[in-house]
Order: structure tokens, then C-alpha cells, then sequence
């Protein structure tokens, strides 16, 4: 097909104003099905390149699906509760292999009034075919039960507990007034990030990210991204929704502790919820040390057998996610070669590529497994955060305020069912209009995609979106 020229972005304001709107026009081509090979380990490790990476990886795999519970969890380490939100890692990453995103089967619907959460209740919000979510209340209450704007929580809230589970003795625990935070209008929520691709991202360092920083902030569009810094030694942060945890083990113990519950060694206290433990005296006595083996729950176990489960699960964890291919591309599907090249140049031209870098850059060497060494991190990411505007959530975490998030990486996008950081559509099209608003770096971006592209150009890049 003929593209045409795209007139300069400083010329946007004289763009042809008749083309302003039509972005719903055109068809988000949706969830791309069938095996493009995402969810493998990467070749090196296939290859195991390093004697025993291989082992690792299967492992990890393996403890990653395990149903965890109070006792007698499949990997010894029990631990589940006292507060969760869901009983497994694969359970909220699942989405289209094993690592991936929330999958479109929801299994926390099933949780309340099972043997899983027997005294709980669904909350208003969990559906059986919608996202995986977790749930955080930007600010704490005031007695009259509004939110106290000047009191920040941002902190989740999990939405189960072991109330009523035959192993969890007689801990009896409230789950948090969801429908309160509603009616406050205080209530955000996040989604399952896909580990595809991560210990790429892992493995870059802060000089690449410096740099590729440097020549994004040399644009006219009202971009200039910052970094999240880790709080111990200062450097760049890169994982989660705003940037919040320097590496995969961190992300993963939080995660072990905070979605599970569960206790390890860099997370090694059962945690109560914000408001149990910056307002009142924590859990109680009845329900700690629910699994009667001490803490940390999960830790390294030297006696155990084969020789890789000698590591703590958290550990195993990481080294799966960190051995994980990323999500190969497609380069004909959806639309064909033509139209997925186009929607890549027209995706860098109207601006998108500033933040959504093709290449973040090229990792650091790497003593883990060859793959990790000297190689390209085609994450359409920047890793940097950005003022998003109406997006906001009013949380923040470490430097990144309640307005700004990670820039996703786009790999792997083409087969997500829930899009933006609260899984709040699955139509691509909502996704980017949602990038324009006042306050929003991606404005200018997301007008221009608007304002300057036909229909037929339009689609392009949602085919070029969905090939990723």
C-alpha cells in the first residue's frame, strides 16, 4: 500500500483536523492465538550452556504452578495466608504460557466460600472471565469513612484469608471493606506483569539506560522520562508497574509475601495489612506462624533432594523468570508482512517509539547463561516512568508519584487479553486512546495517531501492536 508522508510533528496544530476521532473506526485484530513459542527457556538454556542451568529452570517451572496452603504445601515450605490472593504463581501468570500475564479464566472467582477462602466473600470486583487483580486503597479513612487525602496508603490489600481453612487453626481474620473503598471512591487496582524476556531487562546497565534516556529527552512532544531509583544503593529500579524493584529476586520475594503471604528470606515476617500495621498492633498471636515451623517459611533446605531444590522457592522463582525467552514477534500475523512493517514506521514516526523504545539497548555480560550476555532487549520500552495523566492511581512507590508508571514493554502484547496497568479493557484501541489526556506525556503521541494517520495507517499499527 501507499503511506503517506507524515508532515513533521512540529506541523501537528496544521494537521488535517477532519481525521480527529476516527481512531475507533479501525478493529483492534484481538488476542493472537496458537503456539509463536512464547513461555520456553532461552536457547542457551536449552542447550544448558552452563551445566545445570537447564535443571534450574524446570524447577522453578515446577514450583512456580505448586498450590501453596498453610501445610503440607508441595514444596515443604508452607506458609500460605494469613492474607492472600491466590494460592499459586501461575495462577495470576498464566496468560498465553506459564510466566505470561493474567489469563482470561480467572481463578480467584473461585476462591471465596471453596475450601481455598471458605469464610470469604467474592469481592465486587473479581469476575469470572475478567482480570486477575490485586487491590490497593490510595489513602487511608477518615472516621466518617471517607478517603483522608491527606493520610497516603497505596499498600494491598489482599482479598482472602485462611478464615475457616482446616489448617489454619483458629486465626479468624476480616477481609478489607471493599465496597466502603468503593463508595469512598479509594480503591485502585493492578494486574499480573509477564515475565517474558525479564532477566534481558535484568541484565542491563545503568550507563545503557542513561544514555537511551538521553536520546529520548531530544523530542518535541512534552516527553521527559525519569528513572525509579532502587532505596539501598541508589540505582536504577526496573520491575513492576512503577518501577519499584530492582531485580527479579526482590520482585519475586514481594511477591511471595504480599500475593501469598508467604514468609522468605528477603520478606521474612507474615504482613499485615497497611491499616493493621501503620494504625493499629498488626495480626494477632492466633494467626502467625500458622505453619508451627518458624520463619522464614520458605528458606533454603540443604538436605533436600534432587540437588536444585536445595534452593528457598523464592530463589527458584527467579531463576526461572530469569531464564525465560521473550515473546517472539510474528512477522505476517495479524495483516500480513506489508502492513505489520508499515505500522512499525508509522508507530516511531507519530512519536510512540520515544517511550516505547524498539531496543532498550544491548545487556552487560553475563556469567548466568549465554543468552543474558552481550544481546539486544527488543522490549518496546524505555524502563523509564512518565506523568501519565488521568491514568493515575494516586500511589506512589519509591520515586515514582501517584500519576506515573513504567513505560510496559510491548513484547509479547500481541497475546495479553487485558491491557493497561489495571486490566481495565481488552481492546488495544481503548488502551491508546487512554495515553491522551491533560497532564499525559503520551498526549501528543496519541494525537497524532488521531489526527495524522488514515484509517487504513491506523490499523497498520494496531496489526503491528498485535504481531509484537
Amino acid at each position: 500500500m501507499n503511506i503517506r508522508r507524515l508532515e513533521p510533528i512540529t506541523c501537528l496544530p496544521l494537521a488535517v483536523l477532519f481525521l480527529a476521532g476516527i481512531a475507533f473506526a479501525q478493529t483492534d485484530p484481538g488476542v493472537q492465538g496458537g503456539n509463536r513459542g512464547t513461555g520456553v527457556a532461552l536457547p542457551s538454556v536449552l542447550a544448558n550452556d552452563n551445566p545445570g542451568i537447564l535443571a534450574f529452570f524446570n524447577d522453578g517451572l515446577q514450583r512456580f504452578q505448586e498450590v501453596e496452603s498453610v501445610s503440607n504445601s508441595p514444596t515443604g515450605n508452607n506458609g500460605l495466608g494469613p492474607r492472600f490472593n491466590s494460592v499459586s504463581c501461575s495462577s495470576c501468570h498464566t496468560q498465553p504460557a506459564i510466566g505470561g500475564s493474567g489469563g482470561g479464566v480467572n481463578p480467584q472467582f473461585t476462591f471465596a466460600g471453596s475450601s481455598t477462602a471458605p469464610g470469604d466473600t467474592t469481592p465486587y470486583f473479581v469476575t469470572a472471565n475478567g482480570p486477575t487483580r490485586e487491590a490497593r486503597f490510595p489513602f487511608f479513612f477518615n472516621p466518617d469513612g471517607t478517603a483522608n487525602l491527606n493520610a497516603p496508603n497505596g499498600g494491598v490489600e489482599d482479598l482472602f484469608t485462611v478464615s475457616g481453612r482446616s489448617d489454619a487453626s483458629t486465626c479468624s481474620l476480616p477481609q478489607p471493606s471493599f465496597n466502603a473503598a468503593r463508595a469512598a471512591n479509594n480503591i485502585i487496582f493492578r494486574i499480573p506483569t509477564p515475565t517474558f524476556g525479564a532477566g534481558l531487562i535484568e541484565n542491563l546497565d545503568d550507563s545503557t539506560l542513561l544514555n537511551r534516556q538521553a536520546a529520548n529527552n531530544n523530542n518535541n512532544l512534552g516527553i521527559s522520562g525519569t528513572f525509579n531509583h532502587n532505596g539501598n544503593d541508589g540505582t536504577i529500579s526496573r520491575f513492576g508497574w512503577k518501577a519499584q524493584n530492582k531485580s527479579l529476586h526482590i520482585f519475586t520475594g514481594e511477591a511471595y509475601n504480599v500475593e501469598m503471604g508467604i514468609s522468605n528470606l528477603l520478606f521474612t515476617q507474615d504482613r499485615p495489612l497497611p491499616g493493621e500495621d501503620q494504625l493499629g498492633r498488626g495480626l494477632p498471636a492466633n494467626c502467625l506462624n500458622l505453619g508451627k515451623d518458624g520463619y522464614p517459611e520458605d528458606a533454603s533446605n540443604p538436605a533436600a533432594s534432587p540437588q536444585a531444590a536445595v534452593l528457598d522457592d523464592v530463589s527458584a522463582f527467579a531463576n526461572f523468570m530469569r531464564t525465560l525467552a521473550p515473546p517472539p514477534p510474528s512477522t505476517t500475523t495479524p495483516g500480513g508482512a506489508t502492513s505489520i512493517a508499515n505500522g512499525r514506521r508509522l508507530f516511531s514516526a507519530i512519536g510512540c517509539a520515544v517511550c516505547h523504545n524498539p531496543t532498550v539497548g544491548i545487556t552487560q555480560a553475563s556469567n548466568i547463561t549465554g543468552s543474558l550476555s552481550k544481546a539486544p532487549v527488543n522490549a518496546f520500552s524505555d524502563l523509564e516512568i512518565h506523568h501519565m495523566g488521568a491514568l493515575a492511581d494516586n500511589v506512589s512507590q519509591g520515586g515514582a508519584g501517584g500519576d506515573q508508571f513504567r513505560t510496559a514493554p510491548l513484547w509479547g502484547l500481541g497475546q495479553r487479553i487485558f491491557l493497561l496497568h489495571d486490566g481495565r479493557t481488552t481492546n488495544l484501541l481503548v488502551a491508546i486512546e487512554a495515553h491522551e489526556s491533560n497532564g499525559s506525556e503520551a498526549t501528543q503521541s496519541e494525537l497524532n495517531f488521531d489526527q495524522l494517520l488514515t484509517p487504513s495507517q491506523q490499523q497498520d499499527v494496531l496489526n503491528f501492536l498485535r504481531s509484537l
